[in-house]
C-alpha cells in the first residue's frame, strides 16, 4: 500500500465518506482536538441561523481519534477532487497532509481538514451554547442534530470516546425532544 492516499476522518467522514477506499483503520492525530468550532452556514445551518460542524482545532497537548481511509492510487485524484468540493466549500477548512498513527502502530501521512482560525466561520463557544445552536439549526444537508447524532453513534460503534460529544449528544436530545 505504498502508493495509497490516506484520508483522516474525525466527523461526518467517519459515517459518510462518499468515496471508495481499500482500507479503513482507527487512527490518532496528535496536536489537534475535534471541536464544534466551525459555524455552518451551508450544510447544517444558514447565514441567518448558524449551525455548527466539527473541525480540528490546533492544541499542542490534544489528540483526536478517528478513521484513516486508504484510497487506491488509481482513484486518488478523483477522491481529492470530491473531498475538496465537499470540504472546501467556504474555505474555512485548510487541507493539510499530517502524520496519523494507525491502530497497528504504523505512521502514515493523511489528507486532513483543519479549521482556519483566521476564517470568519471559526468560533469558540461553551458547550451549552453549542447545544442550543445544534438543537435548532437546519441547513442544505439537513438538521444539525442529525450531524451530531450520526457522528456520536459512529464514534461509539468504533469503541472510541469523546466526552464533549457525549455530553452534547445528551443535552441536544433534551433540547430537541
Amino acid at each position: 500500500m505504498k502508493d495509497t492516499l490516506w484520508v483522516f476522518g474525525y466527523g461526518s467522514l467517519i459515517w459518510q465518506p462518499g468515496f471508495e477506499y481499500i482500507a479503513k483503520e482507527k487512527a490518532i492525530l496528535r496536536g489537534y482536538a475535534r471541536s464544534f468550532c466551525m459555524r455552518s452556514i451551508h450544510h447544517r445551518g444558514t447565514v441567518d441561523h448558524n449551525g455548527l460542524v466539527l473541525a480540528l482545532d490546533r492544541a499542542s497537548d490534544a489528540a483526536c481519534d478517528g478513521i484513516a481511509f486508504g484510497v487506491a492510487s488509481d482513484v486518488a485524484d478523483k477522491t481529492l477532487d470530491y473531498l475538496r468540493e465537499r470540504e472546501l466549500v467556504s474555505s474555512a477548512y485548510l487541507e493539510k497532509n499530517l502524520p496519523v498513527t494507525l491502530s497497528d502502530g504504523r505512521e502514515v501521512t493523511a489528507v486532513t481538514y483543519v479549521i482556519d482560525e483566521a476564517h470568519e466561520q471559526y468560533c469558540d463557544f461553551d458547550l451549552e451554547t453549542q447545544a442550543q445552536m445544534i438543537a435548532t439549526a437546519v441547513g442544505g444537508r439537513g438538521p444539525n442534530t442529525e450531524y451530531l447524532y450520526n457522528t456520536v453513534d459512529s464514534i461509539k460503534a468504533l469503541n472510541l470516546t469523546d466526552p464533549e460529544l457525549s455530553w452534547l449528544y445528551k443535552r441536544v436530545r433534551e433540547l430537541a425532544g
